[in-house]
């Protein structure tokens, strides 16, 4: 009997859990360089810790810099709800990272 009343209990509390991650979604849109040649990109990147600009920079810097890019620049964190509007300006850089 208590089984059958765990694995709903169980159930709800991951539910609960999963819906304030989603609702906190937050991106961040940045430039960034590589040299010799000189390259330049814009890009949209989906954060994993804190919707804050300052934490921003680290975050971004981990994981554009194993592909040779170097962050010049975060210029804003932003919800889902600014997505769609920087998407066609990131290009290939959408979400890449």
């Amino acid at each position: 009997m208590k089984q059958t009343l765990l694995i709903p209990a169980l159930a709800a509390a991951l539910l609960a859990l999963s819906v304030p991650a989603q609702a906190a979604d937050c991106y961040a849109d940045y430039k960034a360089k590589q040299d010799n040649p000189l390259r330049l990109h814009y890009g949209v990147i989906q954060l994993s810790g804190a919707c804050q600009k300052q934490t921003a920079r680290g975050e971004i810097q981990a994981r554009i810099a194993p592909a040779g890019w170097t962050l010049l620049n975060v210029l804003s964190v932003f919800g889902p709800e600014g997505l769609q509007q920087r998407k066609a300006d990131a290009g290939p850089y959408y979400l890449r990272f």
